[in-house]
Formats: C-alpha cells, structure tokens, sequence
C-alpha cells in the first residue's frame, strides 16, 4: 500500500477505530468458543466490537488458529485493517536453541543471526509476524532471574548480537520475505539493572551512565533496523518507562530518529498506578501516549480513557493519529494489506517447524555455547574404554530448554545419559528418578554405589527451569542444598567428578570446586543433550567464552570486569589494608568474563601495534600471533581491550573494543589482526556528548578480560 493510501485509510477512520489499534488482546478473546471467550471478555468489560477493532493479538500461533482468526477478523474490521500476531520467540519457537545467555558465549554473530533466521522461519509459517525479541538489556547481577534472555555484561558485544539477531529475524526485505518476521528490541530502558537484581524493581542511576553503558545495544539493535521498541517494567530517573518522555520522545525517536513501534510490556501502563505517578487509568493513559507507546498490551487504559481525553483537549488528536500511522505502517512493512496471511500455511508449518535442518542448526550452536570452565589433569574427553557413571538431577532430565522455550516440547530432548548412550558408550546411570531439589533417599544411596565403581563420574547438576527467568529472582545463586550435599558423597567415594551444569545464569560453585571438571551448559535447548554428550567425548572441541562474570560469592554481586578505578585501587595492593576491596574475598570474578578453556592450548604472541598514535582519520592495527601449540585442532576467542588513562570522567580498567574467533589446526599460527579508530575510544562526556578525549590509552589482547598480555601505550592526537 502506498504512504497516501495509507494516510486516507487513517482519515476513514473514526476515533474508536484508531483507539482499537492501539489495543492488544490474548488469543483467548478470539477463540470460536463461546464459553472460552467469555470469562475473559467480560473481566475486562470489552464488546464485540472492542475485538474487531482491536489492532493486534498477543500469543497466538499455529497456521490453522491464526488463519481462522485473521479471516474472521478482517470480515468484522469495518476497514477490513488486518490484525497483527506477535509473540514471545526468545530463542526459538519449536526448535529451541540455547538460551540467549548460553547463545552469547558462542562470541559468534552468525549463530545468533541463524538463531533469529530460524526461529523466525518456524514462527512465520505458523502464523506470527512480529517476535519480541531481542532483550538488549545489560546485566551485572546475576540474581535476577531475567538474565538467562540476556547477552551478557558487554555493550559493545551486546550491540554486536542484537544486530545479528535483527537481520536474522527480519531478513533484508521483511516485506517480500515472507519467512521473516519483525523484530522488537526490549526493555528500553535499563531493565537489567534493577536494584539487588530482583525483577520489576527501581532502576536508579546517572544520565551520563545510562547513555554511556545501558543505550549503546539498544542503539546497535536500532540501528539494524528493528521494527518495534517494547518499553520496560521499571522505573529510570523515577519515572515508569512507560510513561517516560525523555526515554521515548528525546531519546528513542528525537535523538535516535526511531519512527517505528513502540509497545508497552505487559500490563505496564495501568501498572503506572502501582508506581505511583498516575492516580487512575485515565492518567495512565495520558502518561503513556504522550510518552510514545503505540500499542497498550493487554490493559484497557487507552479504549477507555483516550476518546475522553481527545476530546477533552489534553490529549491531541495528532498525538492518536501518530501513533495509528505507525502502527498502520509496521502492517504495511510487513505486506498485510496485500497478503493478511503473510507465510501462515499449515502444510509449510509442517514441513518447516522442528526440521532436521533446523534440529542441526540448534545442535551446532549448543556445541558452541557450552563453556568449559575446569578441566584438572586434562580429565576431559572421555575414554569410551572407561567406566562411566552419569548420575543426579540432570542426567536424565528433559527439562533443558530453559525459560521463554515458546512451543519446545521436552518430548524433542534426548536427556545426556541417553545421548551418551546412543553413541555407543556403556555407562552407569540410576534407575530412581532423582529430583533437582529433594531426590529421595534411595536415589542418593544409588548414585553414590554407582559412583563407588566408576572410572569418572559425571554428575549432571544445575536449575530446574522454572528457577530462572521473569519473576525468578535468587537471593542465593549457589547450587540447591540437596545438590551439593550429593556432590560431597560422591566426592567421598569417588574424586574423579565431572560436573556439568544446566542453568540460566551465573551461579556460585564455591560448594564443587573440588571437582576435577565443571562443563557450564547453560540450558542448552532441544539438541543440547546431544551437544553436551559431543563435548565430553571430545568429538567437539569446547570453544565458548562467558559474557558474563561468575562471582566468587553473592556478596560480590554485582562482579563484572569493566569498572571504573578508584582513588584507592585494588590493583596496586591486593592485600593492602586501606584500598577499595574486601576483607573476606578477592574483587576478582571466580571466573571472568571472557572466560572459557579448550582441550587445545593456545600461545599468545606480544601485540604489535602498527603505529605509536592515532587520530580521526587514521585509525590504528593491532596484530598478534596465536598459536595452538597442542596436537587438537581448536577455536580461539581473541579479544582486544583498551583503557583510557585519562579522561573527564573516570574510565572503566578495560573494555571490550574487538574480538574475533580463530580456527587453528594442530600447531597452527595464525596472525590476527584488529582496527581501533578514534570513534572507538569515544565515550558520553557529562554534557552528554560522545567523543573522545586526546591522550594515552593502553591496548591489551589476551583469551579473557583477566588473562591479558602486557599493555602497549598509544596516543589519540
């Protein structure tokens, strides 16, 4: 439809019309059964009409359902304005992949973009259109459950995997590329840091710091071309985001020129009352319009409270108008008006969702999330020729998909025993179900017999699933007491533990650090079994790195590797009395972001840089030689950091401004070779302006942020 098309269907419309457009409503509200409707309708006190004006539908899927509904739909529209299927599809809609988390610790663009391509593709022919994801928020503190949908600590790797996952969920051309669905960056803004990492909570910190450190992913995501912007739960400044107009007026679409969507998390405009700025839903309804929020989700703030205003003056009819454009636009994109269906088709739905194409591409990306973080005495791989027993909660467990799995089926997962099993290794395995939380008597008896008689044991440990995720905040991220209690019976009889872990975030493995090996998994998705199985045999070299900080203990929290330095720094005195550290446990993360080992080994060569200055038009190289020094072929993450020694305000220690993922055989040297240009080192001024400061700046490259090699000074002229 062309832009005056598009402007005279807006001037067709009356004002409850535009209002509809703004609503979104559950699936449940158009279900074909009556008795199904009804509750719901009449909680919220809505008419046949409220439906057929209503612009999108939240969580529907299935081609045959959103077929039925769009059809019906559009003979009740007056307009005959298609609506508009979203939904959930965090890593994946049938075929889950790793949880974005684990995805992150790939350092590879190119499986988060596959990750998108493929969850788009499963979720298009079954009837979505637009995905709310990617999450871009930064996270430190790892207690809040929420960090399993994030990417890490990093903005600078963050802004890298959002991008990738927007052009693989939209495509190039999401209007002809059917299989492609829109993207919707979430939570803008700052989600990630709610206070003590529980979720819905305060988020309270400078300008200069939310421009500097929390926009800058958002920013990338955006810049790729996102579609849609999801507003957050929290509060920045004291002001619920969504109803904040500096966020989405100044920021988002002033400073950033966003002219897509924004929608409202759900429930979050009347939730503006509980916040305390809006004494009813009248109030906060003005709050969110004149914030920006397009689209209301799942309240009823707008429909019955925006006609009112409009007509009272405090809301201006442009104000409605803008909004119903845009949304009328995101329809448009996404070829609606000519094509209501877009990709739904039950036939492709079949041949499409859960494909074994897609199987592999979930397989090879576990394989590249899963992070080896111990191997003493090189006890990884396994020896087919040795005795095996795979014992606790995880080691027959299906539950591996992790939160926000959409329609993954845990009947698609093949537990590790049974993919162990499958490739034709012999193990021992318990017979009695084993709990994550409160195994039975006998299941610990069992598991410690079979322990007795084994060469190795690999103890499969973690999170059940409902322990991460939204309103899954942890005051203790330590492994569940009954877990660890079986950790120190095995040890008893049997020190040759391998503990592998499936979880969605950070935890404290303080409790099982004497084991010989801890294989990080994540929640690893449906091929993850499978995947894990690969790496403890050594058919996959492990390969992945953390992007978020592992803290020693909670008390560290939040641990993350870019601080800023104090006037009294741990660096220069560790075990000094007065410096900025504490009397109980080193500042340093038990393992750092950045951090993952291989069963190859790696030998870093001194950085060369190819000049002693740079400036705006001459950016600098960095070379270095990597070599593996061992007889397996492996993967190397090669990270850059920089340090601004001097600037107007105080600079992080290091930051993360390059990386690449190197494949080296056996005894292979590779030089690699990075680009630090001036608009790299550029950071948010207390004006608020982004630019760099001349002066000297330490370069340093190395396998983590910890393990780096000797700083080279270089000047910004």
């Amino acid at each position: 439809m062309e832009q005056t098309q598009l402007v005279d269907l807006l001037d067709q419309m009356t004002v409850d019309e535009k209002v509809g457009q703004l609503l979104q409503l559950t699936g449940d509200f158009y279900s074909d059964k009556a008795e199904e409707r009804t509750g719901p309708m009449t909680q919220l006190g809505l008419s046949d009409d409220d439906l057929a004006n209503a612009g999108t539908v939240l969580g529907v899927s299935g081609a045959e359902e959103c077929l039925k509904i769009q059809t019906a739909y559009m003979k009740r529209n007056r307009l005959h304005i298609p609506t508009l299927f979203m939904g959930d599809i965090i890593h994946g809609y049938r075929t889950i992949f790793p949880i974005p988390l684990g995805l992150a610790s790939s350092w590879d663009e190119k499986a988060a973009e596959t990750m998108a391509q493929v969850s788009g593709h499963e979720a298009a022919v079954s009837g979505l259109f637009v995905t709310f994801s990617p999450m871009v928020d930064l996270v430190r503190d790892p207690r809040w459950g929420r960090v399993m949908e994030a990417t890490g600590e990093d903005p600078y790797l963050n802004g890298k995997l959002a991008a990738a996952m927007v052009h693989g969920y939209q495509g190039d051309d999401l209007r002809h590329e059917t299989e492609h669905i829109g993207a919707c960056v979430k939570h803008f803004a700052a989600y990630g840091a709610a206070i003590a990492g529980r979720d819905y909570n305060t988020v309270d910190m400078s300008e200069r710091q939310l421009r500097d450190m929390y926009l800058p992913g958002y920013k990338e995501a955006i810049d790729a071309g996102a579609k849609l912007v999801m507003t957050s739960f929290n509060t920045v400044d004291g002001v619920p985001a969504t109803g904040n107009r500096h966020l989405f007026r100044d920021i988002l679409r002033r400073e950033w020129g966003f002219d897509g969507v924004v929608i409202s998390d759900f429930g979050a405009v009347k939730e503006m009352i509980a916040h305390g700025v809006a004494a009813d839903e009248r109030d906060a309804a003005k709050l969110a319009i004149k914030a920006g929020v397009d689209i209301e989700m799942m309240t009823i703030c707008y429909l019955r409270n925006l006609k009112e205003l409009i007509e009272s003056g405090e809301v201006p009819m442009q104000v409605l108008d803008e909004a119903v454009m845009r949304i009328l636009q995101l329809k448009n994109d996404l070829g609606l008006f000519e094509n209501p269906m877009r990709a739904a088709d039950v036939q492709a739905e079949r041949d499409v969702v859960l494909s074994q194409s897609h199987r592999d591409a979930a397989r090879t990306a576990a394989e590249e999330s899963i992070v080896l973080l111990k191997n003493d005495d090189s006890t990884l791989p396994l020896k087919t020729s040795q005795n095996i027993a795979v014992l606790g909660p995880g080691a027959t467990s299906q539950d591996i998909l992790g939160a926000w799995s959409f329609k993954g089926e845990l009947s698609d997962v093949t537990p590790l025993a049974q993919a162990l099993q499958d490739k034709g290794v012999s193990i021992a395995v318990g017979q009695e179900e084993f709990d994550y939380l409160d195994p039975s008597q006998q299941a610990v008896a069992e598991a410690v017999s079979l322990a007795k008689d084994a060469d190795v044991v690999v103890l499969a440990l973690g999170e059940p699933s409902y322990m991460s995720g939204e309103a899954s905040s942890r005051s203790d991220i330590r492994l569940p007491e009954a877990q660890i209690a079986l950790f120190n019976e095995i040890a008893k009889v049997n020190p040759h533990i391998v503990v592998t872990l499936f979880n969605g975030r950070p935890l404290d493995l303080q409790a099982i650090e004497g084991a010989k090996v801890i294989v990080e998994a994540w929640f690893p998705g449906t091929e993850g079994g499978k995947a894990l199985a690969s790496i403890l045999l050594g058919e996959v070299n492990p390969s992945a790195k953390l992007t978020m900080s592992f803290p020693v203990n909670v008390g560290q929290v939040p641990v993350y590797y870019n601080v800023d330095n104090t006037g009294r720094p741990y660096e220069n005195d560790p075990q000094g009395k007065y410096v900025s550290r504490y009397l109980d446990v080193s500042n340093y993360a038990a393992y750092p972001f950045g951090f993952g080992m291989s069963y190859s080994d790696f030998e870093y060569g001194q950085p060369n840089v190819s000049a002693d200055t740079f400036d705006a038009e001459q950016a600098l190289e960095i070379s270095v030689d990597i070599t593996n020094i061992s007889d397996v072929a492996g993967t190397e993450i090669v990270q850059l950091y920089v340090r601004d020694l001097v600037g107007e305000v105080s600079r992080p220690l290091k930051q993360l401004k390059g990386f690449q993922r190197v494949e080296l055989a056996a005894q292979e040297t590779k030089t690699v070779t990075f680009t630090l240009s001036e608009e790299d080192v550029r950071y948010v001024h207390l004006d608020e302006r982004l630019e760099s400061d001349s002066g000297d700046f330490d370069v340093m490259v190395g396998p983590n942020s910890h393990d780096l090699s000797e700083a080279i000074r270089v000047h910004l002229s």
